[in-house]
């Protein structure tokens, strides 16, 4: 009897599933540890809109019907947002969905996606899922992106190339003036993926928005969510925006009804709730001011975050990423991005971020730069 990975592509059936964060109710499976805290998928601490949960409720007697196909008032909320027109808008059942449906148009054996060491899993997994091969290109500092080294990376036989700002699982940005250096060097024919997931929370000046550079010229997708800020992580969605061509096809390759009719509802009513983004960006700026001094006074490194987690150095990222499971605190830990020492924490709510503190300060004591 053959073999059921000899009948797929041999990148596909050396693939390892995503690994996300370990749920709560896990953990109370595992070890029995209750009111455990989550710090571990960059979630919104403060949760959804009120305004996308009432929302919500005023959808589930239609779940019988199936959704707009066509997302048709979402695309409109997003355009309208942007102030462009809706065919340059495809939504999505997060920004993962586009990330694959791009690597499965323009990728196939032969072709290339460049991107950075140290960037999002998702990027090589879907690049080896559609049968192309990886190019990846050295981080300038161990931790950012440099744009210099993956432009050196296209070749004739690049088709995407793959650009987390910030980056997930570092936090780090590249600034306006690199961008601009590299857009003019990069072959027209290549697209640009501008994976801009936290872009909300960066509060760099220098920070370049990449939809300022969608001349029709280039091929930019801007790639945009609505599981961070916006707290809607469990509804999944999110959007591209790109030429109308580049559109087009996104939607002759995605699922029907990919995003379903309550993500709409939520995601339409949660634009309009701008007290409740106000409050997650001061939260997150407060919690990340106090991490960063915590961390400081336990003497752990951390690489400086624009996004709305924090990468720390604790010496060894899976023995303290158990030792964490233990105390009720999940974390995670980096090994699979090339990060042995690190874990990567999403800020929380004050007396999560309080909770973490401490735990750490217990399991790696006074001299944690040392372990």
């Amino acid at each position: 009897m053959a073999k059921v990975e000899d009948l797929v592509l041999p990148s596909v059936a050396a693939l390892k599933p995503y690994e996300p964060g370990k749920p709560p109710e896990e953990l109370q499976r595992e070890l029995g540890i209750s009111e455990s805290i989550k710090l571990a998928s960059n979630e919104n601490p403060l949760g959804p809109s009120p305004r996308a949960i009432a929302a919500i409720k005023a959808a589930l007697p239609e779940l019988n019907r199936y959704p707009d196909g066509a997302n048709f008032e979402l695309r409109r909320k997003i355009a309208e947002h942007h102030k462009l027109p809706v065919d340059h808008i495809f939504a999505a059942s997060g920004s993962v969905e586009v990330l694959n449906l791009l690597a499965f148009l323009f990728l196939r054996p032969g072709l290339n996606a460049v991107f950075s060491d140290h960037s999002f899993a998702i990027y090589p997994l879907a690049t080896a899922a559609a049968g192309g091969s990886a190019k990846v290109a050295p981080t300038s500092d161990g931790y950012s992106h440099d744009l210099e080294a993956i432009a050196a990376q296209i070749d004739e036989n690049t088709r995407i190339v793959f650009l987390g700002n910030p980056n997930n699982p570092t936090g780090t940005i590249y600034r306006r003036a690199e961008w601009k250096r590299f857009l003019a060097t990069v072959p027209e024919d290549v697209v640009i993926v501008a994976d801009e997931a936290y872009f909300e929370f960066v509060r760099d000046s220098e920070y370049p928005d990449s939809l300022e550079d969608h001349d029709g010229r280039r091929l930019i997708v801007t790639l945009r969510t609505f599981s961070k800020i916006f707290g809607l992580a469990g509804v999944r969605a999110g959007y591209a925006v790109a030429r109308p061509e580049i559109i087009r096809l996104l939607n002759n390759v995605r699922q029907p009804f990919n995003v379903t009719s309550l993500a709409q509802v939520a995601v339409i009513a949660a634009m309009d709730d701008k007290a409740h983004i106000a409050e997650t960006l001061r939260v997150n700026a407060e919690g990340m001011d106090f991490l960063e001094r915590e961390f400081r006074r336990l003497n752990i490194p951390f690489v400086p975050s624009h996004a709305n987690f924090i990468l720390a150095d604790v010496g060894d990222g899976r023995t303290v990423y158990d030792q964490l499971l233990r105390k009720g605190v999940i974390v995670r830990p980096m090994g699979g991005y090339g990060y042995p020492r690190h874990v990567r924490i999403s800020v929380g709510l004050p007396e999560e971020n309080r909770k973490l503190v401490e735990a750490l300060g217990q399991i790696l004591g006074p001299d944690a730069r040392s372990a």
